[in-house]
């Protein structure tokens, strides 16, 4: 098994480049920032997430004995480098947009502002961190829109690709609004609410569906969802009713398959004659956004929706063209120019503008230090290794997202492919990419 927190859980370039900038002398402070190059066609906004799993990486950064051993044993590195490594910890700053913030392309989602190997060596995990929870919150904050006031849970850990992305995807989706997740590890790992219904191997494990569901209701009295479909949906749901009229409790029916809204509208039918109009319908199956939204628009009777595979692999959008980059070293401003992967230099800021009624009007992305008007989204969150104040809660993440989607553009809203946002950029960053243009420029015609 993989411990998440290992320090080695890295590509082999972050520690090939420490040694030889620890061989060079370069230890002034290094600035950078970690952003999308390009938003997916089918996104119209990100939700930055994953800022504090980043930042509990870096506040426990460090090699152990262990890690020691086994890169002495390798014989790619010398014993000197080797063994400067275990005092080793992060000891920079970091700016960054709290969890639950819209963001849009070029926009730093986060800054570390560390001497120069410590900010390189973290540029892995921090990518690995903050790309995966916003790729999965962004995906969720869609089904949010999709479905007002529906209940929204997580069903996708058990084809996530691995054990991590399965426990972030449900922290993730939390963070985007979703209700809570049926993965067990983060409710203890993080306090997201857990749900649950039953499998159809279950109900196939008894003689009859009946005795099935009289099983579950008597040690699940509290968690009685049932789930009609195994068979026959409306029979389940007769039978559900049934029970209910003997006394079990019956607080829900989950349908995984077939017509979803026919069956809910047959299945409404079936528990409002029963007696039962309280009695929820949750549905789940192969669901994301778009199959979530036709079915509200289209008012079919269901209270609920569980989202997995489509959600936590974000299988119409899986990735995000993400970097981390070098915007200063040693007090200059730096920059890549490579052709279609050119950098903006510089510290940065991004202001966002709201119009009359609330609504995002467009935002500017500029210097750290050329304020402009509006909101500015980057906030210090950790200083000299260690956290600015006590860090956010989910619940704090969760109201932010909330406030963030209702201030939303109607077009982002629509979850319409290709909707673009507009982000400015100021004449200052403009002028400064200018001025290292010339510099490096001029510097390359001494060599010549």
């Amino acid at each position: 098994m993989v411990d998440a927190s290992d320090v080695l859980l890295t590509d082999l370039y972050e520690l090939t480049m420490l040694a030889a900038y620890r061989a060079a002398g370069m230890h002034e402070p290094a600035s950078f920032e970690l952003f999308v190059r390009r938003l997916p066609r089918e996104r119209g906004f990100l939700l930055a997430c994953g800022i504090e799993e980043a930042l509990d990486y870096l506040e426990g950064l460090r090699f152990d004995d262990d890690a020691l051993a086994w890169l002495r044993a390798t014989g790619r590195f010398s014993r000197d480098f080797v063994d400067g490594l275990r005092g080793l910890r992060f000891t920079g700053d970091v700016d960054a947009m709290p969890d639950g913030t819209v963001a849009f392309e070029d926009e730093p989602l986060l800054r570390v502002t560390a001497p120069m190997p410590e900010a390189q060596l973290v540029e892995t995990r921090l990518m690995n961190l903050v790309h995966f929870e916003t790729v999965v919150a962004s995906k969720a904050a869609r089904s949010v829109l999709a479905a007002p006031g529906k209940v929204l849970v997580d069903f996708g850990v058990r084809r996530a690709h691995g054990l991590e992305a399965g426990l972030l995807a449900a922290r993730a989706a939390y963070v985007a609004g979703f209700a809570g997740t049926s993965t067990v590890l983060a409710g203890r790992r993080f306090g997201v609410p857990m749900y649950g219904t039953m499998a159809h191997s279950f109900i196939e494990a008894f003689d009859d569906e009946l005795a099935a569901f009289r099983a579950f209701a008597r040690v699940c009295p509290e968690n009685a969802v049932f789930l009609v479909d195994t068979y026959d949906t409306e029979a389940g749901a007769r039978n559900v009713v049934r029970l209910a009229r003997e006394g079990v409790p019956a607080g829900g029916v989950r349908i995984d398959s077939g017509d979803l809204a026919a069956h809910a509208r047959r299945v409404r039918r079936i528990l409002d004659e029963g007696g039962l109009p309280r009695c929820i319908v949750f549905a789940s199956g192969g669901l994301d956004e778009i199959a979530v939204r036709a079915l509200v628009r289209a008012g079919a009777p269901i209270d609920g929706f569980g989202i997995g595979t489509q959600l936590d692999t974000s299988a119409d959008a899986p990735y995000l063209d993400c970097a981390y980059k070098l915007v200063e070293y040693a007090g200059r401003p730096r920059r890549k120019r490579s052709e279609g992967k050119a950098t903006w230099p510089g510290r940065k800021q991004v202001w966002r503008r709201y119009d009359d009624a609330g609504v995002m009007a467009g935002d500017v992305l500029t210097l750290e230090d050329d304020p402009q008007h509006g909101e500015p989204l980057l906030q210090p969150v950790m200083q000299g290794g260690r956290r600015v104040g006590l860090p956010p809660t989910l619940a704090d993440a969760r109201t932010r997202v909330a406030r963030e989607l209702e201030r939303l553009p109607v077009a982002l809203k629509t979850l319409v492919p290709g909707q673009r946002y507009r982000v400015d950029v100021a004449p200052a960053l403009v002028e400064l990419a200018a001025a290292v243009d010339r510099r490096l420029l001029g510097a390359a015609a001494l060599f010549r």
